[in-house]
């Protein structure tokens, strides 16, 4: 079920004090149109009423899509030693509790960055694996290798047989996008399934470029 508490914030611009509702956690099927909301990016999103200040709540939430068999662990933080950390908790917790006998052919995924988990709902929503698109946006971002460090592909749409990404050069400050023949994204996904891929999990996950790159480099979650 979908479970939010009431809280009072304080601006961090203004410093006027108002009320929000923070969501711990959201299941499709009992609040669909939290799913909406959570897609604008209004879930958890701090609005000042008086100055407009936008700011994302620091609170954990889990995110749970029984149809498409899907759950997100989202902890939003920008410390990575910190982010180890909550993952590890994640799985210790649900390996002691027995819950991932209950996830079979579950995708579950532990996610710290809220563009990202926005990201992994599109990816899903639109019949794509995540594990394959991670490993095309790397594609992409190596067909400029010396400016891949300063740039972040996102998956954007599925427009017909075509896939967009957008991306971000935080150097440059420019925005670029680049189109993938979906035919692409098959012959990546059965090629990975081919080495030993799963579609779902055995465990939570982390998969992101990191992820990607092990990938490539021969290792699977059949581990």
């Amino acid at each position: 079920m979908s479970i939010n508490i009431k809280q009072s914030v304080k601006c961090p611009n203004c410093g006027q004090m108002s009320d929000i509702t923070v969501w711990s956690s959201i299941t499709v099927k009992d609040s669909p149109d939290l799913k909406t909301d959570l897609l604008s990016g209004k879930v958890n999103m701090f609005v000042c009423p008086s100055c407009e200040t936008r700011a994302l709540m620091p609170h954990p939430m889990l995110y749970h899509d029984e149809d498409m068999k899907l759950m997100i662990s989202f902890s939003p933080t920008n410390d990575a030693v910190l982010a180890e950390q909550l993952f590890d908790n994640v799985q210790t917790s649900s390996k002691q509790s027995g819950e991932l006998d209950k996830l079979e052919g579950y995708n579950l995924r532990f996610i710290t960055d809220y563009n990202e988990l926005l990201e992994k709902l599109l990816i899903f929503d639109n019949g794509l694996n995540d594990k394959a698109i991670e490993v095309i946006k790397l594609m992409i971002l190596s067909q400029d290798a010396d400016k891949s460090e300063q740039r972040v592909c996102r998956f954007g749409k599925r427009e017909g047989d075509t896939l967009e990404f957008m991306i971000y050069d935080f150097i440059e400050n420019q925005v670029y996008t680049s189109a993938v023949p979906h035919n692409t994204y098959t012959t990546v996904y059965d090629s990975l399934i081919q080495s030993g891929m799963k579609p779902y999990s055995f465990d939570w996950e982390r998969v992101d470029g990191s992820y990607a790159t092990r990938l490539l480099n021969g290792f699977n979650n059949n581990f």
